[in-house]
């Protein structure tokens, strides 16, 4: 018997899964479908690239979909934001690098991370750094173009 983990997600982790689920299973999925379907009633397709590459597509798409409702099974929704100020998984967390940059982001698992949309994983250089010290704290992280020294400057 295997034990499956949970995984912890914020309530806008889950929301943000459970609407890009709905999207692949009632737009995408059916549209490949159809496009599948045309491909075959219009020839041959034994040495069709455009329909292989459409078979591909539809099995990627169909492994995000699983992948998703597992996430989905074993999710354990999580608070928001820090009570005492120290850095942990749900955490907002304001931090200024070395040349002064200044950038907000909150550490969340790595399934719902989105570094575009200020989301980082905890499981990042910069998230395993960052994890365990508070406002005022500095954490080295390694960067392909050197180090870089991030000192915090709020958790909320």
């Amino acid at each position: 018997m295997s034990v499956r983990r949970t995984i912890q997600l914020t309530a806008e982790g889950v929301s943000r899964l459970q609407a890009e689920l709905q999207q692949l299973e009632h737009s995408l999925l059916p549209e490949l479908k159809q496009r599948i379907q045309q491909a075959t009633e219009d020839g041959d397709v034994n040495d069709n690239t455009e329909f292989d590459d459409l078979k591909e597509e539809f099995m990627q798409t169909e492994a995000r979909i699983r992948d998703i409702e597992q996430t989905l099974e074993r999710a354990e929704v999580i608070a928001e934001g820090s009570v005492d100020g120290i850095i942990a998984l749900g955490s907002h967390v304001t931090v200024r690098a070395d040349d002064g940059e200044q950038e907000t982001w909150v550490l969340v698992n790595a399934e719902e991370a989105d570094a575009l949309d200020g989301r980082i994983s905890a499981d990042s250089p910069l998230g395993r750094a960052l994890v365990g010290i508070k406002s005022g704290d500095s954490a080295a992280v390694e960067t392909p173009d050197g180090p870089i020294t991030y000192t915090v400057v709020d958790v909320r």
